[in-house]
């Protein structure tokens, strides 16, 4: 499948989606959402990819947010049409782990999107917000859901109402990327934490994340109860029979997804 605003590439099992436009600092547009859309859906059905990388074309940035040449036109009917809150919602519950690989500005909706994947890393010169208040809007593709529930209100709360824009160190420090490296060091570390987990069963993965992201909405009994039925569905999998026999054999599983 050819696309114009992004670029598809698979790598170890690592299924990588780049945002190209790094003229406009690879900022999100209608097309670029729904390239980014597609090309989830090839990823879905090839069984050889256990991880996605999302990164940005270039060295200064992830996604710089909406294309505000498109937003400048923008009415309040196309405000309640689903566009990137539904992308991002399906990054969010896609079947297979996300990773974000922040090399640059991730700003408005290119935070967003970050927020969206699993895993955050970035590189020490990135710069995260999500200013919005300073066009007259507000965050409006998750961030004041998604960044209140990964590093607290109170904070999420001052960064919003602020739009002040933080480095990768002091993302890291508040708990909203897993790590801050250099910016030569990005990918690896992207792709070491991809590498970890692509040993892992990918039946397990997947049900461990659905728990973490439904249960963290519901009340505990009802999330405790949804962690012992997806425990349940993995107890009588294929992959729990070679997992297990595996460890007691001291050799590595060979996982099937089955």
């Amino acid at each position: 499948m050819d696309f114009n605003n992004i670029l598809v590439r698979e790598e170890e099992g690592i299924g990588f989606i780049i945002i190209n436009r790094p003229e406009l600092r690879n900022a999100l547009n209608t097309d670029t959402l729904l390239e980014i859309e597609s090309a989830l859906d090839v990823f879905r059905d090839d069984k050889n990819i256990r991880v996605i990388i999302f990164t940005g074309a270039g060295e200064k940035s992830f996604a710089a947010g909406a294309d505000i040449s498109q937003l400048n036109k923008r009415t309040m009917i196309d405000a309640l049409k689903p566009n990137m809150t539904a992308t991002y919602r399906k990054i969010e519950d896609y079947e297979k782990p996300t990773i974000a690989a922040i090399n640059g500005f991730a700003l408005g909706g290119g935070m967003e999107l970050a927020l969206a994947c699993d895993i955050r890393v970035a590189s020490l010169n990135a710069k995260l917000g999500l200013p919005e208040v300073g066009l007259g809007i507000m965050p409006g593709a998750g961030g004041t859901q998604r960044l209140s529930r990964i590093i607290g209100r109170g904070k999420a709360m001052e960064l919003i109402l602020t739009g002040d824009v933080i480095t990768a160190a002091e993302a890291e420090r508040f708990n909203l990327i897993s790590k801050a490296v250099p910016l030569e060091e990005l990918m690896d570390t992207a792709k070491e934490y991809a590498r970890r987990i692509s040993l892992k069963g990918p039946l397990a993965v997947r049900m461990a994340k659905a728990a973490v992201n439904r249960g963290a909405d519901m009340e505990m009994e009802t999330a405790l109860y949804l962690e012992k039925l997806a425990q349940t569905i993995l107890i009588g999998s294929e992959d729990k029979l070679e997992g297990t026999q595996a460890f007691l054999e001291k050799r590595t599983p060979q996982f099937k997804g089955k």
